[in-house]
């Protein structure tokens, strides 16, 4: 008869969280880049239409400047390339908009076309890694469109307004590139070195999976920078200094770590890690078939669909205006997990009831001109960016008041409307969205974690054949290092978003444990190997 002690399973409803939901965060190091980046985006398409007399064009100018909020963490080669689909993407989905809007005036059709559109963004935001802000800012635009009067005839114009602010906003996006052209290589090691020295400074179980994944991060932004410069050479070998302090953190130089991740935040030269080893498992790497970035999006894809198509469905019935922000609204939510919608819903519904309260303030400032309407959009711009980062109710009380003020570009509206509108709007799409997260779920979440043990334990074997091998081949246990450590990433983010789901089968927790305790172990191995043939700590 055994003797272990017998594990209850989880419930299969987990608890929905509320402490810590709207707790403020720090900000990112590099909050102010975004910020800016869309002011200049936006101020000189918006100050010229001013001057032009024509702000009811904006809705079309702003589709394409708020294309500048997007891939800021990337190299700049990669964001480029980023830039240029999320402008192509941005264009497409304000097309559908307009060629809806001037063939129907149906708004069950437009809401139905509206949820579709926004499922397609979702899904393809997500499969592509496109964020912060993922398909939100996008579908914010296509369903506004819909409900803008439109004929075929004006649609081309629009969307040419659309495209040449999109390139607008990915010249200010490309720009910084010119004098700092490694810039977000730098941050993005520096955070590895930082996580690597707070694992060294406290090895808690905690800090491990962070500090494995700022790393894994860094890599993954290094290779995809481009062309192996001497200045990425130098990152990368900085990058093995924080990959060596995670596998021996008690003899991790932490104060080192530091002073190289603070270098790297300044304009200095990259410090030059010892040990000048050419890192070939990094060519190897670079030469392999890219991994599939396709995950099991099928039913966040469903619930985005059934959760806007029924908002709008609810607003429409409930007589208000405006569905489109009761479908945005749903279409907000919908994260990794139920657990995380239902996070995202109360910071949602909280940042927006407080963003009417700061409409209502603000709105008369507003109304004495044109000029002052523009000028409060970009402060709410500015402030949107700046905030966001602690958390996303912050920065959704300077969305929401600078989404009221958009609506005024075609004409006044009676504030008392739009502040009744947009709070009931914003109750009935977290309302339904969450009920539509609910109803359709991921039931896959569970094979998922499945899937990733395997491939943990797949690179695991495979690593470990390599360390008994006397002579490996040149660079191949650096690149089955770098796979173990991208499997192990992978199921820890696979094992959150799947316990935080509900309806789920108990999760195989024994076996996670375990293999992440080997795969660390094997980790360690590969570095302590590569410490003995020339690199030291």
């Amino acid at each position: 008869m055994s003797s272990a002690t017998p594990h209850p399973d989880p419930p299969r409803v987990r608890r929905l969280p509320l402490a810590g939901v709207l707790r403020l965060g720090r900000p990112s190091d590099i909050w102010f880049k975004p910020a800016l980046s869309v002011v200049v985006a936006v101020a000189p398409p918006n100050l010229t239409l001013l001057a032009l007399g024509r702000l009811d064009l904006a809705m079309y100018t702003m589709a394409g400047s708020l294309c500048a909020l997007y891939a800021h963490n990337r190299p700049y080669a990669a964001r480029a390339r980023a830039l240029a689909w999320v402008v192509l993407g941005m264009v497409a989905g304000l097309g559908v908009g307009l060629i809806a809007a001037s063939l129907t005036g149906s708004a069950v059709v437009l809401v139905t076309v509206g949820a579709l559109v926004a499922a397609v963004q979702k899904t393809l935001c997500d499969a592509t890694r496109i964020g912060p802000p993922g398909h939100v800012v996008l579908t914010f635009i296509s369903s506004a469109s819909l409900f803008a009067p439109q004929t075929l005839a004006q649609v081309p114009g629009h969307l040419a307004l659309a495209l040449a602010t999109g390139a607008w906003a990915w010249l200010v996006g490309v720009a910084p590139g010119l004098f700092r052209p490694h810039g977000p290589e730098r941050r993005a090691t520096a955070r590895a070195l930082d996580a690597a020295a707070a694992y060294a400074e406290n090895p808690r179980p905690q800090a491990s999976g962070a500090a494995h994944a700022a790393v894994q991060a860094a890599w993954q932004t290094l290779l995809s920078a481009g062309t192996r410069s001497e200045t990425r050479r130098a990152l990368e070998r900085l990058v093995v200094r924080a990959e060596v302090a995670l596998a021996a953190p008690a003899d991790a130089d932490r104060d080192r770590l530091r002073a190289w991740a603070r270098a790297l935040r300044g304009t200095a030269p990259v410090p030059q890690a010892p040990d000048a080893d050419e890192l070939l498992g990094v060519e190897i790497e670079l030469a392999a078939p890219a991994h599939p970035v396709w995950r099991m999006l099928a039913p966040i894809a469903v619930r985005t669909a059934l959760g806007c198509a029924l908002a709008g469905y609810a607003s429409l019935a409930l007589g208000v205006g405006r569905p489109y922000w009761a479908l945005v609204t749903a279409a907000s939510l919908y994260q990794a997990n139920v657990t995380l919608t239902w996070s995202r819903g109360v910071q949602r519904v909280v940042g927006n009831l407080v963003g009417v309260l700061v409409f209502a303030a603000v709105v008369p400032l507003a109304h004495l001109g044109p000029a002052a309407l523009v000028l409060c959009c970009l402060a709410f711009n500015f402030g949107a960016e700046a905030l966001i980062a602690r958390n996303y109710w912050l920065g959704s009380i300077c969305v929401t008041p600078m989404a009221l003020l958009i609506t005024e570009f075609a004409g006044y509206q009676e504030p008392g409307r739009l502040i009744t509108e947009r709070v009931m709007d914003t109750l009935v799409g977290a309302l339904v969205g969450f009920v539509a997260a609910v109803a359709v779920t991921n039931r896959r979440a569970g094979d998922r974690v499945e899937q990733s043990l395997a491939a943990v334990e797949r690179a695991r074997e495979h690593t470990a054949r390599l360390l008994a091998e006397p002579h490996p081949a040149p660079g191949a246990l650096e690149s089955a290092r770098r796979a173990l450590a991208t499997a192990l990433v992978d199921l820890r983010a696979t094992v959150e978003a799947a316990s935080g789901e509900w309806w789920q089968r108990a999760l195989p927790q024994e076996r996670v444990v375990r293999a992440e305790r080997a795969g660390h172990r094997t980790l360690a191995a590969t570095i302590r190997q590569h410490r003995t043939e020339g690199v030291r700590p």
